[in-house]
């Protein structure tokens, strides 16, 4: 406990999957937060339930329930303009910051790459990767004003690393944030603002746990896939027999790589994926 102590840390998605999940770890740390998300739907995404008020003020009460402070914000990472306001507000409150999460994101109803509605395929670059240099844009001024150096930690996928069927859209915007992460690195590092690169495999939350994932890993029971099914075909993908991690699994590495364990880790992927990419 205490590795983050003193630090203050900004996450976005954060009310609720791994972007809550972020904020109480980083918190058990010792970090002040910084927190938003839309807390609303966003257009064309309907395989899950969209975020809510309530869900970003139960992530506020985690966090204060271990005595470290927050300030929380609804906005869209699409909306620069507003996500510069917010961090420039938690900032100025909180008088630095040290980490940057960027964990926000979406996923969709499975397609073929070219049958890919053109507003959802907007969509998926506009909140992902758009939302995600939005972030990062708009918090390392600070991160380099604070002179103290720094760690940006965006949140990909292993779809960052592999082509997967159906999801191509979601996969394109993943990719993309690679290229972000090792650009960024090598613009940032003079700073000693390390950037890094999460690649979670099937991670339990919303964005996975509903009909529409449990259809696409079982098309052979579709539209009627169940939840047990999915995890059988699931575990299939992985080395260590399991269909999917925990949020808390993503956060531990997080916490590692904002950490000065982690102080000359710059450019990499970390891949949480019980072994997937090696399976």
């Amino acid at each position: 406990m205490g590795r983050l102590e003193g630090k203050v840390a900004l996450v976005s998605g954060a009310a609720r999957g791994q972007g809550r999940s972020h904020c109480v770890r980083l918190a058990e740390e010792g970090a002040d937060i910084i927190a938003f998300d839309i807390c609303k739907a966003v257009a064309g995404v309907d395989a899950y339930p969209p975020s809510t008020p309530h869900d970003l003020g139960e992530t506020a009460r985690q966090v204060e329930a271990l005595g470290r402070r927050i300030v929380t914000s609804e906005a869209d990472v699409r909306e620069s303009a507003a996500v510069r306001e917010l961090v420039d507000r938690g900032v100025a409150q909180f008088g630095r910051l040290d980490i940057v999460s960027a964990q926000a994101g979406i996923s969709h109803v499975p397609y073929q790459l070219h049958e890919v509605p053109e507003e959802l395929w907007q969509v998926m670059l506009d909140v992902t990767l758009t939302g995600t240099w939005n972030t990062v844009k708009a918090s390392v001024p600070h991160l380099i004003a604070g002179g103290r150096g720094g760690a940006v930690v965006v949140t990909s996928s292993l779809a960052s690393l592999r082509g997967l069927g159906n999801v191509g859209h979601y996969v394109a915007a993943k990719h993309g944030l690679l290229g972000l992460v090792r650009s960024m690195s090598r613009e940032l590092g003079k700073h000693y603002i390390r950037v890094t690169n999460l690649a979670p495999t099937n991670v339990g939350t919303d964005m996975l746990l509903n009909q529409h994932a449990y259809n696409l890993f079982c098309p052979d029971s579709a539209p009627n896939a169940t939840r047990e099914q999915f995890e059988e075909v699931a575990k299939a993908s992985h080395a260590i027999p399991i269909p999917y991690v925990e949020p808390v699994d993503i956060s531990n590495a997080l916490v590692f790589l904002a950490s000065d364990e982690a102080r000359y880790i710059t450019g990499i992927t970390l891949a949480v994926d019980a072994g997937a990419t090696q399976h």
